[in-house]
């Protein structure tokens, strides 16, 4: 019954923008702290951002800082992911996952996955 779902994917243009839904069910999204993952072609998969469970701390990659803003609204059980700025190499399949501590975003790994939404930035 542990699910994340993620929405908001879809054909852009570059420079523009996109924004990523994560909603979670069958669990208090505000207990866990989220991350976002990116995949793209024949790439390995990318850690991009990460929040902790109040939303009071975060990160970025090196490749998506200053573009993407990580946020979440727990009382809606949902984690978002702005993209401002794309680029054709933004194109992936994006994950949100779930973890019980921030670190695990971080450094060690995440315990749930939702299943991607993917992300197209082409002219």
């Amino acid at each position: 019954q542990l699910q994340l779902v993620e929405s908001g994917g879809g054909l852009v243009q570059p420079g523009g923008s996109l924004r990523l839904s994560c909603a979670a069910s069958g669990f208090t999204l505000g207990s866990y702290a989220i991350g976002w993952f990116r995949q793209a072609p024949g790439k390995e998969r990318e850690g991009i951002s990460c929040i902790g469970s109040s939303g009071g701390t975060t990160n970025y990659a090196d490749s998506v800082k200053g573009r993407f803003t990580i946020s979440r609204d727990n009382a809606k059980n949902t984690v978002y992911l702005q993209m401002d700025m794309l680029k054709p190499e933004d194109t992936a399949v994006y994950y949100c996952a779930a973890a019980g501590s921030y670190y695990d975003c971080l450094y060690y790994g995440m315990d749930y996955w939702g299943k991607g939404t993917l992300a197209t930035v082409s002219s």
